[in-house]
């Protein structure tokens, strides 16, 4: 795979469990350095939400925390595994836990913008 680059990208949710809190709504602004990887993101549900992330190889270990619209305060851990679409948009498949909460676990797919 060739260097990723999260730099300055926005993506937005394609799918997510019903337990998840992100919508179509929901924009996430991607920032990098070196393999530390960082997003805020608000829309939809979410007042603000923030990640923090590790790129090792083709995937993100990661950190998240929201507050949402109805001001609960939210935070899990996931693993998004990074591939490309045929036009070269960047996409996250991401398996994720809440860890405060109503704990539960999903799926969530998110497409670079």
């Amino acid at each position: 795979m060739k260097n990723l680059n999260f730099n300055n990208k926005k993506f937005s949710l394609v799918q997510n469990s019903k337990t998840g809190k992100v919508s179509s709504e929901t924009i996430f602004f991607f920032k990098q350095e070196k393999d530390l990887v960082t997003a805020d993101y608000h829309g939809g549900q979410i007042r603000y939400g923030k990640i923090i992330a590790l790129l090792q190889n083709e995937k993100l270990v990661l950190l998240y925390q929201c507050v949402t619209n109805g001001g609960l305060l939210k935070a899990g851990k996931a693993v998004a595994k990074v591939s490309y679409t045929k036009n070269q948009k960047i996409r996250l498949k991401m398996n994720w836990e809440w860890i405060t909460g109503e704990i539960s676990k999903g799926e969530s797919e998110y497409i670079e913008i």
